[in-house]
């Protein structure tokens, strides 16, 4: 009994670290899709698929996190923050498309920097995919948001979704 039982421990262990793997990944590698592991996992029963989310949920995490701080402490973008943006010719259809796009990226980093809709939009891109996390990582490591916020906002709203697509499809 206790041998069979030392086995499933280290079974366990083994799919936690299998899936936390492949979950960090996915949240580097847009072409690796955390979201058909899990429903794989699900329907098949090879592994545990609550084991197989939660892991995905702690990797992908760990990989989107990483990716918001390389944004955040990349080399010198202390010296690059007060620099002044070169002027555009707004005369010209570039000239005002690099203006709407300097706009537009002001816009999207106050509002992550703004935990009104920081965390709002953040749980949003976890939980359902719009705005893309990978986008939102990198906006949120260029804004003012706490690092423990992003974490936590995408920790709670990937475990919510591996979790309810594990638990739907292992209802079949």
């Amino acid at each position: 009994m206790a041998v069979m039982t030392s086995s499933l421990g280290v079974m366990w262990v083994w799919q936690l670290v299998l899936a936390v793997g492949f979950g960090i990944g996915s949240a580097v590698v847009p072409v690796m899709n955390a979201e058909a592991y899990v429903l794989a996992v699900g329907a098949t029963h090879t592994l545990n698929p609550v084991v197989a989310a939660i892991g995905v949920t702690v990797g992908q995490t760990i990989g989107k996190v990483a990716m918001f701080l390389a944004v955040r402490y990349r080399p010198n973008y202390a010296a690059r923050k007060t620099k002044e943006p070169k002027p555009v010719n707004l005369d010209t259809r570039w000239g005002r498309f690099v203006q709407w796009n300097r706009d537009l990226s002001k816009r999207l980093l106050d509002a992550m920097s703004d935990s009104r809709w920081g965390i709002p939009v953040t749980l949003l891109s976890a939980f359902v995919g719009i705005p893309p996390l990978y986008g939102v990582a990198i906006i949120g490591g260029a804004s003012r948001m706490k690092t423990v916020v992003f974490t936590l906002s995408v920790l709670l709203g990937r475990g919510a979704r591996f979790i309810l697509l594990v638990v739907g499809v292992s209802l079949f």
